[in-house]
C-alpha cells in the first residue's frame, strides 16, 4: 500500500463504484473534474436504465457536457475505477478529455492499455494523458467481490489475492 493519499476524485469514483455494486451494477464509478472541482459524477447504470451504453464513463461524459454546455471537455480530467472499454475510450477521445486516470486494468475488456489500445491507433485524433493504477487495489477488490458474489465463490485467500477466484 502506498503512503500517498488517494486523490479525492478517485476516492469519490470508488465510492460511486460501491454504490453501483449495491444497486446490482458492475462496480464502476467515474468523476470528471475541471480546474480542481468536480463537474460531474456517475456510476454504471446499464441494468437500471436498460441501456447497454450507460457505462460510468459515458454517463459522466454526457453529464459534464451538459453542465459545461459544450460538447468538448477541453482541460477536463476523467477519473474512473476501471480501464475504459473501446466504446468509452472512443468517447473520451471525441470529448477531448485532457487526462484519463484509471484505477484497475482490464485485460479482458479494456481498450487503453489492453485490446485495441484505442489511443495508439492512427485514426485516433485526440490522445489524453493517461495514468493508471490510482486506487487499483481497492477497485480490483470491488470488482472481484462483485463477480465472486455473482458466481457464489468464497474468497479464502489472504488479502483478497487474485488467485482465489
Amino acid at each position: 500500500m502506498s503512503g500517498f493519499p488517494l486523490p479525492a476524485p478517485m476516492r469519490r469514483a470508488l465510492d460511486l463504484g460501491a454504490e453501483a455494486a449495491a444497486a446490482g451494477e458492475v462496480p464502476v464509478g467515474a468523476v470528471i473534474t475541471l480546474n480542481g472541482r468536480i463537474v460531474a459524477e456517475a456510476r454504471n447504470a446499464m441494468r437500471g436504465s436498460v441501456d447497454p451504453t450507460a457505462h460510468a464513463e459515458m454517463v459522466v461524459i454526457r453529464a459534464a457536457a451538459a453542465v459545461l454546455d459544450q460538447p468538448r471537455l477541453d482541460g477536463c480530467i476523467l477519473w474512473v475505477t476501471l480501464e475504459p472499454c473501446a466504446m468509452c475510450a472512443a468517447a473520451i477521445g471525441l470529448a477531448r478529455i485532457a487526462t484519463l486516470n484509471f484505477a484497475a486494468a482490464d485485460p479482458k475488456g479494456g481498450a487503453v492499455e489492453h485490446g485495441p489500445r484505442i489511443f495508439g491507433q492512427p485514426t485516433c485524433h485526440h490522445r489524453p494523458e493517461i495514468y493508471s493504477g490510482i486506487g487499483e487495489a481497492e477497485a480490483a477488490a470491488q470488482l472481484k467481490a462483485f463477480f465472486a458474489d455473482r458466481r457464489g465463490v468464497v474468497d479464502d485467500a489472504p488479502n483478497g489475492s487474485p488467485d482465489s477466484a
